[in-house]
């Protein structure tokens, strides 16, 4: 489903390959029939203005809602087990999952990193991709309430795959308690934060952090487009059919 590759570039770092793509990706999102013309709309007006804004004030914006703080982490996993051991061990096993499927990941990327993730399900037949994201439906609320609250055009992403599926409706069942979350990418919060954590000293840990970073999303960003020929790589739709609701 080529929509999906679309989508994910919009949660990357933005790059001039991502604004020299606007008008493909805008193209791709007004056919993308599982989506009301709203949401269509609101898409193509957001990615216009990636368009025309300035690039260094783009990043800049990015790193300020996604590397600071953990609650709008585009880590999938970081929702669900934390720090915890049993997050590494899903990790491995959706890896494997990529594996069988024949999706190789090309970059030093976290197989739970959620544009991988969406790059990964644009190559599945349609049922597939109902059933993952309906799988990971509650994750994807609470992103678009957290990024809501931001007043990101970012919440556009996980709303739009919500609706591909029917779930967008329970976007508003975390708007309140959203609503009265504490931050955690305010200096306070993120010292806390520093002073909790052990240091630790290893070259496996320095690597995973730098990977969880838009700084090391960008370097696998520019190291994978390098090896492209499009400033996007878009697929051709896997199937026909459409999303069951």
């Amino acid at each position: 489903m080529r929509s999906l590759i679309v989508l994910a570039r919009l949660l990357d770092y933005p790059t001039e390959e991502l604004q020299r793509a606007a008008t493909e990706m805008q193209n791709v999102i007004a056919d993308e029939a599982h989506l009301s013309h709203p949401q269509r709309a609101a898409l193509h007006g957001w990615i216009g203005r990636i368009a025309t804004s300035d690039l260094l004030d783009l990043q800049a914006d990015y790193v300020a809602l996604f590397d600071k703080g953990r609650s709008t982490s585009l880590l999938l996993f970081e929702h669900v087990h934390g720090e915890s051991r049993d997050r590494g061990q899903a990790m491995v096993d959706l890896l494997e999952q990529y594996r069988q499927a024949g999706f190789e990941l090309s970059a030093r990327e976290l197989p739970d990193y959620l544009p991988v993730f969406l790059e990964y399900l644009s190559t599945r037949d349609e049922a597939d991709i109902a059933q993952q994201l309906s799988d990971i439906a509650h994750i994807l609320a609470l992103l678009a309430a957290r990024l809501r609250e931001r007043e990101s055009d970012h919440a556009l992403v996980p709303t739009a795959l919500l609706a591909m599926v029917g779930a967008d409706t329970a976007i508003d069942e975390h708007a309140e308690a959203v609503s009265k979350e504490a931050r955690d990418d305010t200096p306070a919060a993120l010292d806390a934060v520093w002073e909790e954590e052990a240091v630790r000293f290893n070259a496996a840990s320095d690597e995973d952090c730098a990977l969880q970073s838009a700084t090391g999303r960008r370097q696998a960003e520019l190291k994978r487009q390098s090896q492209a020929e499009m400033p996007i790589r878009i697929v051709p739709p896997v199937v026909d059919a459409t999303l069951g609701h």
